[in-house]
């Protein structure tokens, strides 16, 4: 069966030392093994693709990113990541696409790069890691982003970031450092916050602004599929949304199985929306292709189902032939 992921990362030269990016860890460490699989888009990369049974990655620019930089520093970094990510996946074609990296503090540039990179480049769409310094992208700021990725009928990927400071220092200031640090980020606060931000751009109006705009969160729907339905009936009773979450989330999002590789919350995020809105992802290389693999394969779910999932879903929202 041919396997499809959509979340999987890697670091551009030109963006290893902006934007709150960490030093590098000692040679031997995890996370400098981490970090080496992150700057490898070669042999290195294929062959943890071979090993875990992985046919096509979806590559993209994790947090952190151009969205924490000045605007004069975002459009060229964002445009040269671009081009070095182009460049590298382009002698295989095959097992590679991408998601492009925009200046998200210049929206119009932002639009304009979002454009180029799918016309010139032939990107299938735009990851965006979170707030841009706090904030969010329902402000109508941002939205020649969305009307742009409308329009070219690519979605947006709304990757994880860091919390804003305020966030971070009222939450997990007061716990130990790596453990407020932990819980800010993959140990719980990302999730939750990212799912959030999915609902401020409903409540915002973005999606009813642009209907046909299709948005993509990981890591099982982002504590969204489980809080759904409670959600959706207080916001239409207290806050006056016009149309259930349930209508949105079946016209406007789509789900990937990122990082997280337990049944349970799979369950819950295919009995809330559905098989046709979910895709399969490993958040390489932070999670393993094996597992994930593993995980797909033996999810309790019908073939059919898992057909859409491992490849048919991704092949028919990103055009992947």
């Amino acid at each position: 069966m041919r396997l499809i992921t959509l979340e999987e990362h890697y670091r551009a030269p030109v963006l290893k030392s902006v934007g709150g990016a960490l030093p590098d860890p000692p040679p031997d460490s995890p996370l400098a093994k981490i970090q080496a699989k992150l700057d490898d888009l070669g042999d290195q990369r294929l062959a943890d693709m071979d090993a875990g049974g992985i046919d096509v990655q979806v590559i993209s620019h994790g947090a952190p990113g151009t969205e924490q930089l000045d605007l004069e520093e975002a459009i060229p970094l964002a445009r040269e990541a671009n081009d070095y990510l182009a460049g590298s996946i382009a002698p295989h074609p095959d097992r590679f696409a991408a998601f492009a990296t925009l200046p998200t503090a210049a929206p119009a540039e932002a639009a304009g790069e979002l454009e180029r990179t799918v016309s010139e480049l032939g990107f299938k769409g735009a990851l965006i890691n979170g707030h841009v310094r706090g904030r969010f992208l329902d402000d109508r700021f941002f939205w020649p982003i969305f009307e742009r990725a409308a329009g070219l009928t690519v979605p947006i990927y709304l990757h994880p970031t860091p919390p804003p400071a305020a966030v971070r220092e009222a939450y997990y200031g007061s716990l130990p450092p790596q453990v407020g640090q932990t819980l800010s980020m993959a140990g719980w606060g990302w999730h939750v916050e990212t799912g959030l931000h999915v609902l401020r751009l409903i409540v915002g109006g973005v999606l009813d602004e642009y209907p046909g705009l299709q948005i993509i969160v990981g890591h099982m729907g982002e504590a969204l599929p489980f809080f759904l339905a409670r959600s959706s009936r207080v916001l239409r009773q207290q806050a006056g949304l016009s149309r259930p979450l349930e209508e949105y989330m079946a016209a406007n999002l789509h789900f990937t199985t990122s990082g997280m590789f337990t049944y349970p919350p799979l369950t819950c995020l295919l009995e809330a929306v559905g098989a046709d809105r979910v895709m399969f992802s490993v958040d390489y290389p932070y999670s393993s292709n094996a597992e994930g693999r593993e995980f797909v394969l033996g999810a309790p779910i019908s073939q059919a189902d898992r057909e859409k999932i491992a490849h048919g879903n991704a092949e028919r929202l990103l055009g992947l032939g």
